[in-house]
């Protein structure tokens, strides 16, 4: 997962591909014009602050950890740290100049009365020992606050920034309590979030039981166990030195993941694509132990490295960022939820949402007209820069805040409405469900099917039955999804050539009267049956316009042998036999205008979004001969299959 690395207030946000080639960062490649910018840039925060790079902290297993520190010149005063820790490369240098990337972002912070530092994870570039996805950041985290806290020009508070790599960390290491940690605003953090209610995504690695594999093309350029690495005792002039030559990053032939994906078994599409051992199918010798790809959902191996779980609290204030074409809205707003509720001390009653309709991370890429995958979703920038230093100058200076003093504690865009609301609580608190129940005459399949979505459930069973190959499976188009290279295209795009397949069964409401916001939990209800031992089913939730265009809103899957439960026995299929499955709660917040449709989608496979269950019950894994299963859907008083949307009253108005 090619996750950018965004700085803090996403003032130096950069593409995905961060470890790309020293080469291509080199002042030949860049215009005079940039030069001299990036130059003015570099003499004014060397004007304003001391710049002290590769300070090297000593982790308490002895590992070297290195830090860039930007502070204020004026030591009349001493100052709260902003803080940014990545496994990506900060280290390029432009040669001509010496400018290092960050700057933008320190010089921001320091005219704003702040330390700004930048640190590496450890088994990372600069950065000693093994890395393991979140598996050491706890006791890492723990010293790495210790020391900002007690440098002499340091006011002894903390604040953590950024998104995606730079924010998933931030809940386990806020959970350790650390009376340095004063403050947290989490970007597109779902890849932190490892156990919450219902949800048991483990960091993004699973939804519904089954593996999300954009960590799999990420873990080919981060889980580097056989690395170059500078000397224990190396100076930090040596270091600074060092790093104006050499980059340290990876430099893997490119991979086209739309194939490498359909790799059969599943645990060697590493070694197909001759990438490096590391903790996706090898077990290591790093804190969390055993190899990712075997874990059950809930494995003991999650719950030993840096993942939050709902068991750990956090007291401290925070401003989370989310949005709706992310990977893990669901868990996000879960943990935002939890938090609030449970939080005591400086955290009670201090969490703030906003939820944008934009992909990962790409908050300050709204525009206008913000356009996701294909759909305008209208002008949604918001100025996150100015929020998140109000909220930093209240909890890490102490001032007076009249713009977090009367901030909503969650603000919402709406799609299709294209505007932002507000709400005290999310689901905003007079919101209500709504049920639709999915009905055919027993052929729903295609858009051209009988397929519909009706407030009453129909008197008789009528199963819609389809075919699902793993060899042939339905392919991700657009979607809640991130990082998967060529493989995926994010966003919200028009579904309609997809619902031309006879695997994919399609269900649709008439024309809404009137206008109707949905905003909060959508609950799909299946009542199925198959002749597999075990099998997914998937769905879909779509925004239809009256001229047909079917735009998805949110997606999810459910591995069956885990419907009982994630911390249950597996239970297999009886072929035949009709079971109920209630998937994890989708999410969104969209108006349906006068004349739009809601539809869901009904399948066994959104890959390569999702990994293909095989059908054969066993460790899927390790397989490569997978089973034909032949899929029935039931509807009926006796089967009441359903879709619970969440509609928030009085809001049913035309825009």
């Amino acid at each position: 997962m090619r996750r950018p690395f965004h700085h803090f207030a996403l003032a130096a946000a950069l593409v995905c591909g961060i470890s790309s080639s020293a080469a291509a960062q080199r002042g030949g490649q860049m215009s005079d014009s940039a030069k001299a910018k990036r130059w003015d840039v570099e003499n004014e925060l060397q004007s304003l602050a001391v710049v002290d790079r590769k300070v090297m902290l000593t982790m308490r297993d002895g590992v070297r950890i290195p830090a860039d520190v930007y502070r204020p010149k004026d030591t009349s005063k001493k100052y709260p740290v902003i803080w940014v820790r990545t496994p990506y490369n900060f280290n390029f240098w432009d040669v001509a100049n010496g400018v290092p990337r960050d700057m933008t972002a320190a010089l921001t912070a320091v005219k704003r009365g702040y330390a700004y530092i930048d640190m590496q994870e450890r088994g990372h570039f600069f950065a000693g020992g093994n890395y393991d996805i979140l598996g050491a950041p706890l006791s890492d985290g723990d010293d790495e606050v210790t020391w900002m806290t007690k440098q002499n020009w340091s006011n002894g508070k903390v604040g953590t920034t950024g998104c995606s790599s730079t924010a998933e960390w931030q809940g386990g290491v806020a959970s350790l309590g650390n009376p340095g940690y004063a403050a947290m605003n989490v970007q597109g953090f779902g890849a932190g979030v490892g156990r919450v209610g219902g949800y048991y995504e483990q960091g993004n690695w699973y939804r519904g039981g089954a593996v999300q594999m954009l960590f799999i093309d990420w873990l080919m350029g981060e889980q580097n166990q056989v690395r170059p690495m500078m000397p224990a005792n190396a100076s930090q002039e040596d270091l600074i030195r060092a790093s104006k030559s050499f980059d340290l990053a990876q430099h893997a032939p490119p991979v086209d993941w739309s194939k490498a994906f359909y790799h059969l078994p599943e645990q060697d599409i590493m070694k197909a694509v001759d990438g490096p051992h590391g903790i996706f199918a090898d077990s290591m010798p790093v804190p969390t132990g055993g190899a990712m790809i075997k874990r059950a959902p809930n494995d003991p191996a999650w719950y030993k490295g840096g993942l939050w779980h709902d068991n750990m609290p956090i007291n401290i204030p925070g401003l989370w960022f989310m949005s709706w074409y992310d990977v893990s809205v669901g868990p996000n707003l879960a943990m935002f939820n939890h938090v609030r509720n449970t939080a005591k001390g400086a955290g009670a009653n201090h969490q703030w949402a906003v939820i944008a309709p934009v992909g990962h991370c790409s908050y300050t890429r709204a525009a206008e007209h913000t356009i996701v995958g294909e759909r305008d979703m209208g002008d949604a920038r918001l100025n996150y820069a100015d929020l998140t230093y109000d909220f930093f100058d209240m909890f890490l200076k102490g001032e007076k805040s009249a713009v977090m003093d009367t901030l909503p504690k969650v603000r919402y865009y709406t799609m299709g409405l294209n505007k932002w609301q507000t709400s005290d609580t999310w689901p905003p608190r007079d919101a209500q469900p709504m049920t639709f129940y999915l009905s055919s005459g027993g052929s729903a399949n295609t858009l051209n099917g009988d397929g519909v979505l009706t407030t009453k459930a129909p008197a008789a069973d009528k199963p819609d039955h389809y075919t699902y190959d793993p060899l042939h499976p339905v392919t991700s188009y657009g979607g809640n999804v991130c990082c998967q290279g060529n493989a995926v295209v994010p966003g919200s795009l028009d579904q309609r050539k997809m619902e031309e397949r006879p695997d994919i069964l399609v269900f649709t409401s008439d024309p809404f009267k009137e206008g109707m916001e949905f905003s909060g939990p959508i609950t799909p209800t299946l009542y199925v049956s198959s002749d597999a031992k075990d099998t997914d089913f998937t769905v879909k939730v779509i925004d239809v316009y009256p001229d047909g265009r079917a735009y998805n809103l949110d997606e999810s899957i459910q591995r069956m042998r885990y419907r009982d439960g994630y911390d249950k026995p597996l239970v297999w299929m009886e072929p035949g036999k009709v079971y109920k499955v209630a998937l994890q709660p989708l999410n969104t917040s969209n108006y349906f205008a006068p004349g739009h449709r809601l539809r869901i989608e009904v399948s066994s496979s959104n890959f390569p979004r999702f990994d293909r269950n095989l059908n054969t019950g066993g460790n899927n894994y390790d397989e490569d001969k997978p089973v034909v299963a032949h899929q029935s859907i039931h509807h009926s008083t006796q089967y009441p299959s359903t879709l619970t949307m969440t509609l928030v009253k009085g809001k049913a108005v035309i825009p």
